[in-house]
């Protein structure tokens, strides 16, 4: 194996160890580690992307409204036409919420409606699947950018990493990352695919080829954020990258669990809802 084989490989069992650490201290399983063999990893690179990845304090958090600067106000049905894009985005500047999250074909329009706005556009790229070329999920993500995203969510090659093949996945994260530089990018897991070890070996690739973010889901697979997954995403990736909670949160309670777990960002198609309802200060 090469000095830079080993360099990888060495970063990936340090992130997987610090997870650990931050698991017995939170009493969370133990059972997810990094498999032994790591075949012919790429040498690790800086992370290119710097983000606002802190913590949310829940106690700030007084009532529903105050959860929509962390909502990515999501719309990406296949169906969606236009004038949905354009209702969404409205919906985003009334609400202020962080961001509308849709299709690489509707960044342009997202665009056009929230020039100006403090909410920014962001294109899902490789969705829902995951199983591109890297060279396109690349090229999707520029024209993306050229269109007007301001941050960029990929899906994962699932496959390569069930089959172990590491640098793949690097290789696959990292090529989209280099392509969107300076625009963050989030790396979708769809967690409910996952066993515990691959959550957590999925969260340290991503690490390690400069992603701003772990996602849990596209919302098109099995399963959604949960508050395990969240604990677990975060011990892994501490507090230098961003998780995101993305998959079945419909509720202001919903939401404040999932921030308390360690997620900074959710992604949510009912954040109207979420941000027009009741939270229970029994829970603080």
């Amino acid at each position: 194996m090469s000095s830079d084989a080993e360099a990888f490989l060495t970063l990936l069992e340090e992130l997987v160890d610090q997870a650990r650490h931050r698991l017995n201290a939170r009493k969370v399983s133990q059972d997810a580690v990094l498999p032994a063999a790591v075949l012919n990893p790429e040498p690790p690179r800086p992370p290119l992307v710097k983000t606002a990845t802190a913590r949310v304090d829940p106690a700030s958090i007084l009532k529903a409204q105050d959860l929509a600067p962390y909502i990515d106000h999501t719309l990406l049905k296949p169906e969606a036409r236009a004038e949905d894009v354009v209702r969404v985005a409205e919906e985003a500047r009334q609400y202020g919420f962080a961001t509308v999250c849709v299709n690489s074909c509707h960044v342009a329009t997202a665009a056009r409606v929230l020039a100006g706005a403090s909410a920014v556009p962001i294109a899902v790229v490789g969705f829902p699947l995951g199983a591109m070329l890297p060279q396109a999920k690349a090229y999707e993500a520029r024209e993306a950018i050229l269109a007007g995203a301001r941050e960029i969510d990929m899906v994962l090659n699932l496959g390569a990493l069930k089959a172990h093949d590491y640098q793949r996945v690097h290789q696959d994260i990292r090529a989209v990352v280099e392509a969107s530089h300076p625009i963050p990018v989030k790396v979708i897991l769809e967690t409910g695919h996952l066993t515990d070890e691959e959550k957590v070996v999925a969260c340290a690739l991503s690490k390690a080829a400069g992603a701003a973010f772990v996602k849990t889901s596209t919302g098109f697979g099995p399963g959604g954020a949960t508050v395990k997954d969240i604990e677990l995403m975060r011990a892994v990736v501490g507090d230098e990258v961003g998780v995101k909670a993305s998959g079945g949160v419909r509720s202001a309670e919903d939401a404040v669990k999932l921030l308390r777990a360690g997620a900074n960002r959710l992604g949510a198609s009912a954040s109207v809802a979420i941000v027009s309802g009741q939270i229970s200060t029994a829970q603080y």
